[in-house]
């Protein structure tokens, strides 16, 4: 697959993210929506940013499994958590699905003053099979 994920010197390298991802070559790319932290009955799975991420991985996953991916495919995430709540729980659920042993995606991170009813984090990402 012609992906590359670079970290040019003089920028800081983390195990977390990927300053950018290069796609070489024509491939099937899926572009996913913004996911909650809500169940496939559409309800809120729990108050806290942690359960609402691990909901919004679990449905991030389930998408790309539909098409033949996986998380490892994602190239880019764009995440959004409501202002006064920490990422911190967030980044533990990514770390619990993300196998460090993969490149890790670039990411973008928003604090937004809110999101719907009951939501304290949203996830969309990009994918390249």
């Amino acid at each position: 697959m012609g992906v590359r994920h670079i970290n040019p010197e003089g920028l800081h390298r983390s195990p977390a993210f990927s300053q950018a991802v290069v796609v070489e070559q024509p491939a099937k790319t899926i572009y996913i929506g913004g996911q909650n932290g809500v169940d496939a009955d559409g309800a809120v799975v729990g108050p806290t940013v942690g359960e609402q991420a691990r909901q919004a991985f679990r449905n991030l996953a389930t998408i790309l499994e539909s098409e033949g991916a996986s998380l490892a495919n994602i190239v880019h995430w764009t995440i959004a958590v409501v202002d006064g709540h920490t990422f911190e729980e967030g980044v533990a659920a990514f770390q619990e699905v993300w196998n460090r042993a993969d490149p890790p995606p670039a990411i973008t991170v928003h604090v937004v003053a809110g999101l719907g009813p009951g939501f304290l984090v949203e996830i969309d990402a990009v994918a390249v099979v």
